[in-house]
């Protein structure tokens, strides 16, 4: 499957919308200081105005309704501005990140390093999380929710079904350039990785009963309040009708400050996120797309006939209005309104109708993000391409494979042909130091993790069945453990025998120099007993080796086995490397050439 449509050049596209966006918030800047200039005039007129008519009463009182609507005018002119040039930085800040990428760079998105874990078969060996990771490299969400689900689909394979969907779905957001903007631009600037996980929780949590009367009651009391302040001071009823009504309020309403409380801690707690959560739905919703996966996921966000962008939007007006009584000039009808008690029961009706789809909406929004990752990274490699992922005996089969995180430019690419078309089931990889045994391995794992994730990958083509990557590249002692590097791996490889046991998938193993901490007659004994478990398991894999005596294995194995070699040059005092594999044993190594080249007489 070829990749998505995309422009030949996404680095020309993104300098020339970065160029463009810094352009116009330039242009708002400017508009904005003549904006403040035009605010001070106005206010200085309404002053001058006010003196006229008060004191020399040259003019009807009311001009003074020009000045002040002017001003009022400006001002909202001025914040409506200030927001279209926040959202012109945060989009020219989102391009200058995507020419960083492009270049190799890690950028300021998220590592993912909550994510490590070395219990894991491939995450550490792979790169997949932490600097410079491939989750780093990818991943464009601002939610919580999307960095969690883009970590679990590299984390784990996906079937066939559910990766031909996926890759569906980045196909037709890869293109969707203005959206990705829009996602990365919209709503309040806040941390990435937003928590919503409380306020879902808070919204699936049961409702506390409290009589409905009791919400009648505080709000007519309310009422009786205030037209019994207004009594007293315009009127001349006197203090006894706001007395009584106080009292009253006293008794209805001051039991339930601790269940209000209760009710609002949660949201107010999750009020500066929340305009992020609105303008994600809101721009998710109204998108026109086309992939059934991507359909789905629109109208699984839907309830009750209101988009989710409106039911969170009732919900910051909620809490919008509750923050009034932060305003000092606003304390009497706070009190007299019992103004956080009334904005509970408020609260709670929203919960009540709404709450239950929030993690519904967190649910689609992460998938959402984690496909738009994916979708951003297609579009920024249009040469890579979408695997063709199917059932059937393990296989990984592809010409030109190379490691998608290495620059397009400087990467080296070799077909492999891993149990495709009756091929051999293992390779056993020699080789010299630095000459591209490792790399190799790793750019079969990673383009096995993002095929299964429903991304492209770095081949001219590539078939795969779904696997279960298992790799021993990372494997460290532990002092603090008590715990060597060859009891590590002898760890590690018992927990790929597992793995392989299960069969479901198949284990790809990336076995690096394989049990290099013992002896040499050990380690090919041993090399050649885990091998051999491992192809009567079912499994499929690589393994690499500096000692040539364990290449003698593919005579025993049969059709299963192949060796394959990378090798080197030294001219000019320098080694010199092609990264190209090849046929066969490597003729020599280049651990002497090494040590002399750095001045070592051996």
């Amino acid at each position: 499957m070829t990749g998505p449509t995309a422009p030949a050049d996404p680095r020309a596209v993104y300098a020339d919308r970065l160029a463009a966006r810094r352009a116009a918030a330039a242009a708002l800047a400017a508009r904005l200081d003549r904006l403040s200039a035009y605010r001070l005039a106005a206010f200085l007129g309404g002053l001058l105005v006010a003196a006229a008519v008060l004191g020399f009463g040259l003019v009807t009182p009311y001009v003074l309704l020009l000045p002040v609507a002017g001003f009022v005018l400006l001002v909202a002119n001025y914040e409506a501005t200030r927001g279209r040039r926040v959202h012109a930085e945060r989009a020219a800040r989102y391009y200058a990140h995507g020419l960083d990428r492009l270049d190799g760079k890690a950028g300021p998105n998220d590592d993912g390093s909550r994510f490590e874990d070395d219990a894991h078969p491939y995450a550490a060996d792979l790169d997949l999380f932490g600097p410079g990771s491939l989750f780093q490299r990818l991943c464009t969400a601002r939610t919580k929710a999307g960095e969690d689900t883009l970590a679990a689909w590299l984390s784990a394979p996906a079937t066939p079904a559910e990766v031909t969907a996926r890759q569906a779905a980045v196909a037709d957001l890869a293109p969707r350039l203005d959206l990705r903007e829009a996602l990365a631009a919209g709503g309040t600037d806040v941390p990435r990785g937003a928590d919503y996980a409380a306020l879902a929780a808070w919204g699936a949590a049961p409702v506390e009963p409290v009589a409905a009367w009791k919400f009648w009651a505080v709000e007519a009391l309310g009422w009786a309040n205030v037209f019994g302040l207004v009594g007293w001071l315009a009127v001349g009823t006197g203090p006894l009708p706001l007395l009584v009504s106080g009292l009253l309020t006293l008794l209805v309403a001051g039991p339930l400050w601790a269940w209000a409380r209760r009710v609002l801690e949660p949201v107010e707690a999750a009020e500066r996120d929340l305009s992020l959560l609105e303008a994600v739905l809101a721009r998710l919703e109204r998108e026109p797309f086309a992939a059934p996966k991507l359909v789905s996921l629109q109208a699984a966000m839907r309830a009750d006939g209101r988009t989710p962008a409106a039911q969170v939007r009732d919900l910051r007006a909620l809490v919008n209005w509750l923050n009034v009584r932060r305003n000092a000039f606003a304390l009497p009808i706070v009190f007299l309104r019992a103004w956080p008690v009334r904005y509970a029961f408020h609260v709670e009706a929203w919960r009540r109708r709404s709450g239950p789809r929030v993690g519904d909406w967190l649910r689609a929004v992460g998938e959402l993000e984690a496909l738009s990752s994916l979708a951003a990274f297609a579009f920024e490699n249009p040469t890579d391409v979408f695997p063709t992922v199917e059932a059937g005996p393990p296989r990984f089969d592809g010409d030109a494979v190379g490691h998608p995180l290495l620059p397009a430019g400087r990467c080296v690419r070799n077909d492999v042909r891993l149990a495709g078309d009756g091929g051999p089931r293992l390779f056993v990889v020699s080789g010299s130091n630095m000459s591209g045994k490792s790399t190799l391995l790793r750019a079969v794992g990673t383009n096995a993790v993002l095929a299964l994730a429903g991304g492209v990958v770095r081949a001219e083509w590539l078939t795969l069945t779904p696997v279960a990557v298992g790799a021993t590249m990372r494997v460290e002692d532990s002092l603090r453990a008590g715990r060597s590097r060859f009891f590590a791996e002898v760890a590690k490889v018992r927990a790929l025998f597992d793995l392989a046991a299960k069969a479901d998938p198949p284990l790809l193993f990336l076995l690096d120099e394989l049990f290099s901490g013992t002896n040499s007659q050990d380690r090919v004994a041993g090399a050649e007993a885990v091998l051999r478990a491992l192809l009567d398991a079912g499994a499929v894999g690589f393994v690499t080796t500096h000692d040539l005596a364990l290449t003698a294995v593919t005579d025993r194995f049969g059709g299963r086995a192949v060796n394959v070699h990378f090798s080197d040059g030294f001219a000019g005092g320098e080694l010199q490397f092609d990264y190209t594999m090849r046929p066969g044993v490597v003729p020599h190594g280049n651990g002497l050439a090494l040590m002399r080249a750095v001045g070592l007489k051996v």
